[in-house]
């Protein structure tokens, strides 16, 4: 119980901290572009699981 205290506490400073960094105009480049790498990593997943499930699906129904 008492790591569970300490995981809720270290992610309530990560957000106060995160918040204070945003409000700068480095932070808010900073976490523009990670938004936009994650946005371009699912993405990629997404796109890669599509044609996975195609490829199978092309195998399944023997094409």
């Amino acid at each position: 119980m008492k790591s569970f205290l300490w995981l809720v506490v270290g992610v309530a400073i990560g957000f106060v901290v995160a918040h204070k960094v945003n409000e700068t105009p480095q932070g808010r480049q900073f976490f523009s572009s990670i938004d936009k790498k994650a946005r371009d990593f699912g993405e990629a997943v997404s796109d890669g699981y599509r044609q996975r499930e195609a490829e199978i699906r092309s195998a399944i129904d023997g094409d």
